[in-house]
């Protein structure tokens, strides 16, 4: 840092910090990335100083022309950050006011504290956005699917064990509800995320007559209604960072949801599963085995979840502890937040081009959901309406499943007779019980996976997907 510099050090300190202080406390290296955000920041603020008459018109425009020119040399990678002026805000303003004398004046009414938090609000505005998008994408994506294989049936599964037939596209569709929550939550982060704190100074606001109102209408944080909102806490709006918990805290559970889909794929592919098949463009070989179709992706999916999940776990820890208001611990947050948005985003854009590519090998799908035993429900539900108490069909099911074990028989194989003789409610009509597309469509209920009910979920959704 530059000894005497009237940006970086005050008139308090009679030289620079030591080089290795600047290397251990610098954060442009990462928070470079806001500046986008500081500069459309600092000319609402500017717009505000010379409201309040704080800046003369020409020193308004000289501020906001500079800083123009300047974001447009970052945009073409022409502008040069500089590590002895430790962060992205000091950067910017210290070139503005090279060009500027007007520049030196920009900072007037504010702090890094409150600038900061400000910047770091409307680039997490953006990103939500962005993610929001992406994550519909994979919502279309899986409905694709869904209707590609729509006639598609597989073994449901509990505890990896085979359980009931259920269609391809409704385990597709149990995702799509998993991220249509996402969103949700998505949503209503940025209500909260959209709230402005610049004006709350270092700690204590100001005595100058800011316009906060201004600055938050100038920036698009406004409710419904074009309200302005802004923080009512001078002290918390400098040290909150309770929108970026939260955000990593939905993206963590966004990322557990790509997860779980990431290891139905990874199962799904494999040689003992195959149910689907991957494009050869989003899987990958071994370096020794030339056989070898490897998912990574999914498997990389699976793998970032870690990742997000020690970021939101990294940023309680280091709020954990920390007095009111603002303390330098806060500097770690920002790559916690980036590195969680990044990651998210990268993994749902992915595994959205990995399934667009993928497509079901309807013949092992078949084949697998041809499994009598998954009809044993059926069978008990059969029993039921017989006139059985569930429990004494259940247990009656059971005996017919060990019977055929024991003959070797499938349990659909077992003649009348043999299934008389365990209990007479058994009729000739228990034959159609195995039929599994008339099983299928015995399942109407709001929700199941039957034929219908698939049919109109995908419509649903086709129809809702357009519109978003």
């Amino acid at each position: 840092m530059k000894k005497g510099s009237p940006i970086s050090r005050s008139g308090r300190f009679t030289s620079g910090p030591a080089a290795d202080v600047a290397r251990f406390t610098e954060s442009i290296s990462f928070d470079w990335r806001l500046w986008r955000h500081d500069i459309l920041g600092s000319i609402a603020h500017a717009a505000m100083l010379r409201k309040a008459g704080l800046l003369s018109p020409a020193e308004l425009k000289a501020i906001t022309r500079g800083l123009e020119a300047i974001g447009q040399e970052i945009a073409n990678g022409r502008f040069r950050w500089k590590p002895e002026l430790e962060d992205v805000h000091m950067n910017i303003e210290a070139e503005l006011t090279r060009r500027t004398a007007a520049g030196a004046k920009l900072h007037t009414g504010r702090s890094r504290n409150d600038q900061v938090a400000l910047d770091m609000r409307m680039w997490l505005r953006e990103e939500i956005t962005e993610l929001g998008g992406e994550t519909r994408q994979l919502q279309r994506t899986l409905v694709r699917l869904g209707a590609k294989a729509r006639d598609v049936l597989i073994p449901g599964y509990t505890h990896l064990q085979r359980a009931q037939p259920v269609y391809l596209a409704h385990h597709l569709l149990a995702y799509v509800e998993m991220l249509e929550r996402d969103l949700q939550r998505l949503s209503d982060c940025l209500r909260r995320v959209n709230v402005c704190p610049l004006g709350s100074g270092a700690i204590a606001g100001s005595t100058l007559p800011l316009g906060r109102e201004l600055v938050a209408r100038l920036l698009g944080f406004v409710d419904g209604k074009g309200r302005p909102r802004i923080t009512e806490n001078s002290m918390d709006a400098v040290s909150d960072r309770d929108f970026a918990v939260e955000f990593c805290s939905v993206a963590g559970l966004l990322a557990v949801h790509l997860s779980r889909l990431a290891e139905d794929v990874v199962l799904w592919a494999s040689a003992e599963f195959n149910f689907i098949k991957i494009a050869d463009a989003y899987t990958t070989g071994s370096s020794l085995m030339p056989q070898k179709k490897n998912p990574d992706v999914a498997e990389l999916a699976r793998g970032k979840t870690a990742r997000v999940i020690g970021n939101l776990v990294a940023l309680l820890t280091l709020l954990k502890g920390l007095p009111m208001t603002y303390n330098r611990d806060l500097q770690e947050d920002k790559e916690r937040l980036f590195d969680t948005a990044d990651t998210v985003r990268a993994t749902v854009r992915i595994m959205a081009a990995m399934l667009d590519h993928t497509k079901a090998n309807e013949a092992v799908c078949a084949a697998a959901s041809a499994d009598p035993l998954l009809l044993s429900t059926d069978l008990v539900d059969y029993l039921v309406q017989k006139g059985l108490p569930f429990r004494k069909a259940h247990h009656l099911v059971g005996q017919v499943v060990a019977l055929a074990e024991r003959m070797g028989k499938g349990i659909e194989q077992l003649r009348l007779s043999e299934l008389k003789q365990l209990d007479p409610h058994f009729a000739a009509d228990v034959s159609a019980i195995f039929d599994l597309r008339k099983a299928m469509a015995r399942r109407n209920l709001a929700g199941s996976p039957g034929t219908a009910q698939v049919r109109k979920q995908l419509a649903r959704w086709e129809k809702r997907l357009r519109g978003s």
